[in-house]
């Protein structure tokens, strides 16, 4: 699977002058954001994923990726809909190809 990477909106609070964008490989989920000085990176096993939550306002949707290691969950806000549901949807098959291919880990 080709890296996909997704870009809030600058519309959205805390994302005016430097977005957050999620990127999502058939090995990991990987949130970045910038700021003035710094850039801040998370990133998070596609195996060690628990769980996606999406939250759906009027536009924008927030997200929620947990972990199942008890390390902190990804959050990011300001996404489209569709990016959202894209951003799952890669998730699930990229967990669904681990679990068809035993020892992959």
């Amino acid at each position: 699977m080709p890296l996909e990477t997704f870009k809030a909106s600058r519309w959205t609070k805390g994302n005016l002058f430097f977005p957050t964008y999620i990127e999502v490989s058939d090995k990991s989920v990987t949130r970045r954001k910038r700021t003035l000085f710094s850039q801040d990176e998370e990133s998070m096993s596609i195996t060690k994923v628990a769980s996606v939550h999406i939250r759906t306002g009027l536009i924008w949707s927030d997200i929620l990726i947990e972990s199942s290691g008890g390390s902190d969950p990804i959050r990011s806000h300001g996404h489209s809909k569709a990016d959202a549901q894209r951003i799952k949807e890669l998730i699930e098959n990229a967990q669904a190809e681990y679990a068809r291919k035993p020892g992959m880990e």
